[in-house]
């Protein structure tokens, strides 16, 4: 046993070979060895050829929340039976609620709670597949709303990853939700600047270094807390800082009304997207922005669109209104 340990750390982490050594001991006749894995795997790291990931574990959830972080917030997330709010169900929910402060610093975990909830029609097997859930794992579940109430009710946040899936689903499932201010890691906060390619949370996690059991609820909400908490070298506030700041700024929601056809390619070139009404929108040409955008993009519509002093209706909206089923 010994001598493969040299052998092993000798060949892959010199730096580490002694410590790895120094710990190699003999109790009850038995050689028992602790491997300095992170010593090996920082090792590696340094030589330029290697990118380790590190297994995600949970944060440990605390009876006694620190002093100094007055506020909580909670991750939701969801699997669902499919994508539509008003036909699909929810199959599981996961939550983990948390502390912070106004600077948006994250404190202590201070609860969890996943559980499922069997549906009125079968889990189809692409769902199942997704997500691993299946018809026999939900018979007889119902999601434990003594539990799961207190932790919402006590949130000053609700974070999803990809809050305007998450939201509809939720209010549809219990009034709970409904009076909440949301936030969305997906779209509130800006990834590439912070040198990710892309937004998906398996994703972010791989590139923050880190590998988890995904698609269960409860696991992805540990996964997407540790990805807020991180600080890389292209930013100095954490992504839930920012995503913290996002949710306390207006924003306005800007409905082209009767805009003229051939425009249409201007308008989808700056962002617009259209709604033919059956989303509980006016039937237009609609985009989404900061309150302090609001008169510039009017300037735009006025000149570059209608080129007429025209007026479109304008929706204002702050976290409690954002991502609601419209």
């Amino acid at each position: 046993m010994v001598s493969q340990l040299d052998f092993f750390a000798s060949a892959v982490a010199p730096t580490a070979a002694k410590a790895a050594r120094a710990r190699v001991g003999v109790r009850g006749g038995q050689a028992e060895t602790d491997l300095d894995e992170e010593a090996m795997a920082r090792h590696l790291e340094a030589t330029g050829s290697y990118r380790v990931l590190r297994k995600l574990l949970p944060r440990e959830i605390v009876k006694d929340a620190r002093p100094g972080f007055p506020r909580q917030a909670i991750i939701l997330d969801t699997e669902t039976t499919g994508l539509n709010h008003r036909s699909d169900e929810i199959i599981e929910i996961g939550v983990i609620a948390f502390t912070f402060d106004d600077a948006g610093e994250i404190g202590d975990v201070t609860g969890v709670y996943g559980g499922l909830q069997q549906p009125t029609a079968p889990i189809p097997a692409e769902i199942t597949r997704l997500t691993g859930i299946t018809n026999e794992m939900v018979a007889g579940q119902t999601i434990d709303m003594a539990r799961l109430t207190p932790l919402i009710d006590s949130a000053d946040l609700v974070i999803a990853h990809n809050a305007g899936f998450d939201r509809p689903f939720c209010e549809a499932f219990s009034p709970i939700f409904c009076n909440k201010a949301w936030a969305c890691s997906v779209s509130e906060v800006d990834w590439p600047a912070r040198g990710f390619e892309g937004s998906k949370l398996g994703y972010l996690i791989g590139q923050s270094g880190y590998f988890h059991d995904g698609h269960r609820a409860v696991d992805d909400c540990f996964a997407l807390l540790e990805v807020l908490a991180q600080t890389r070298p292209r930013s100095t506030a954490t992504p839930f800082a920012e995503l913290h700041q996002a949710s306390q700024r207006s924003r306005v929601c800007i409905y082209a009304e009767n805009s003229p056809f051939d425009m249409k390619d201007q308008l989808k070139a700056r962002g617009y997207r259209w709604s033919d009404g059956s989303d509980g929108r006016p039937k237009s040409w609609w985009i989404e922005l900061p309150e302090e955008k609001h008169d510039e993009e009017l300037h735009f519509l006025r000149t570059g669109i209608y080129c007429w002093d025209a007026d479109p209706p304008v929706k204002y909206l702050t976290a409690f209104d954002r991502f609601r089923a419209t």
